[in-house]
């Protein structure tokens, strides 16, 4: 008759292998916003292999800010209240809620980039099957 492995050894090993698959799902990081919202501050990620060059950022489509370039893998933090509108108005952080938020921006090769943040509706408009 073969013998058998103990109870405690199979549950040790189960273990061990559930201890492993938490361990890689947890050091999975989640992607990189390109445009990340925290509190005043407004954090582009450039993670494409190309520059992004004439780049502007438009906040609410009417307070916007240029720069020149992005370089490719660059990071750059741009604080909220130096968005300007059309006749020189300032973004009022603490005053206006954001409801859109893009950045365009052209490759070296011409090719234009655009890339709009997208924003999770809050409250309950979703639960219980959507609107009706």
């Amino acid at each position: 008759m073969p013998d058998r492995v103990p109870a405690n050894r199979l549950l040790a090993c189960a273990a061990l292998v559930l201890l492993v698959f938490a361990i890689v799902a947890c050091a999975r990081k989640p992607p990189i916003e390109p445009l990340k919202l925290d509190g005043n501050m407004l954090t582009i990620d450039n993670r494409s292999a190309n520059d992004w060059t004439g780049v502007e950022i438009w906040l609410n489509r009417n307070h916007s800010v240029r720069m020149a370039s992005i370089p490719a893998g660059g990071r750059v933090q741009v604080p909220l209240d130096t968005f300007v509108a059309g006749f020189g108005q300032r973004f009022n952080y603490r005053r206006t809620q954001i409801t859109d938020l893009r950045l365009k921006a052209k490759l070296p090769d011409g090719t234009p980039v655009e890339v709009v943040k997208e924003f999770t509706v809050g409250g309950l408009e979703g639960a219980f099957g959507g609107k009706r």
